[in-house]
């Protein structure tokens, strides 16, 4: 039997707060891909698949109870360490980088759903080990193994943004759990060392000129440093109003590279200006305030982290994304959840969803 109440407790002003935000992104697509020449299905069309499907698997996961997630974590966690390494060995190079794996009808990234099961691991691990207290050095030990590990991994493809990305996830929940700050200081300090060995022995050049024109694009304007000057060039042309729907200079001339992925704000901000900017900005500040307000409300410890580790993944995505696009990150290839190109980026975002709205649906059972 199923209870009415999950019924009567979907949240569906949120599935239609993702549902528009998907459509935007998709008739973004549209325009920033308008000057392809495609051959097969067009990009607007494969993204309108993804966000179907995604929209499907968000709705199978709310019917499943989240504490299910608990039990079969570590699973996860084995399953998709395995095909890492697999993409280390048989995966598809793409642009000088080997993240993907050939599933025959469709490629899959899986550094993409680590994003998600180091949410589903970490929490379940606080959950099962709580301490007294605030976290010390010892308590905090094995989830840095379990960390490094998945870490290491995207590094090595090399996928510095994602990598990134699953390092503040479990910093976040990490911290919401509680930690002494002796401890985050001392993790702070060791972290200087650890850059520098990561900057002489482990960055490409590609990724090292990445923060490099950070502090200065036009150090190198016509490679290197071009993406983030075009991106400024595009969100700042939009001015107030923007230039009007698929007449954007920088996107229909192509000069905006990664137009359709990385920097699919920067057409939107050049076509719709800040008055459009502001309406997404809105719609994504509405977003993670309602996964907070989950995660504040929910009446269990593995249902709060959860919702704090699914909000945080969105909330980076969108910072560090927007923060690329106008300058004030460097360019390390993050997606924009549910607007930007990508089949696998669009799959994650939704099932993160579906566990925010599965935690949701079960505030009262608990």
């Amino acid at each position: 039997m199923i209870d009415r109440r999950l019924f009567t407790s979907f949240d569906w002003k949120i599935l239609l707060l993702i549902a528009l935000i998907a459509a935007v992104g998709i008739l973004n697509i549209h325009s920033a891909t308008a000057s392809y020449r495609i051959v097969g299905t067009p990009y607007a069309l494969k993204q309108f698949y993804w966000t179907v499907i995604g929209v499907a698997l968000l709705l199978f996961i709310c019917t499943v109870d989240y504490h299910i997630f608990e039990d079969v974590s570590y699973w996860f966690y084995g399953m998709l360490i395995f095909l890492l390494l697999l993409v280390l060995v048989v995966g598809k190079t793409s642009m000088g980088a080997t993240r993907w794996l050939n599933l025959g009808l469709f490629t899959m990234q899986p550094s993409e759903p680590m994003k998600i099961v180091i949410i589903i691991t970490f929490a379940r691990f606080f959950t099962r080990n709580q301490m007294p207290g605030l976290l010390g050095l010892r308590e905090i030990f094995l989830p840095l193994l379990l960390l490094l590990l998945p870490a290491a991994l995207i590094m090595k493809q090399p996928d510095l943004g994602t990598a990134i990305m699953v390092c503040l996830v479990a910093a976040t929940i990490t911290l919401a759990v509680g930690m002494r700050w002796s401890v985050i200081l001392t993790l702070l300090l060791t972290s200087v060392p650890l850059i520098y060995i990561a900057w002489t022995f482990l960055l490409h050049m590609y990724q090292k000129n990445r923060v490099l024109n950070f502090f200065s694009p036009e150090r190198d304007p016509l490679k290197s440093g071009y993406h983030l000057i075009q991106s400024k060039i595009a969100v700042g042309s939009g001015g107030l109003f923007g230039k009007g729907y698929m007449q954007g200079t920088q996107s229909q001339l192509r000069f905006l590279p990664e137009q359709h992925t990385d920097f699919a704000f920067s057409v939107f901000a050049e076509e719709w200006g800040f008055a459009g900017s502001v309406f997404i900005l809105f719609l994504y500040f509405s977003l993670i305030l309602w996964g907070l307000h989950v995660a504040s409300r929910c009446n269990d410890r593995f249902g709060t982290l959860l919702s704090v580790g699914v909000t945080a993944m969105l909330f980076w995505h969108i910072a560090i994304n927007l923060g690329m696009v106008i300058g004030l990150f460097p360019v390390v290839g993050v997606p924009l959840p549910f607007f930007s190109y990508g089949g696998t980026s669009m799959i994650t975002s939704m099932v993160g969803a579906g566990i925010l709205l599965n935690v949701s649906m079960r505030k009262f059972m608990f």
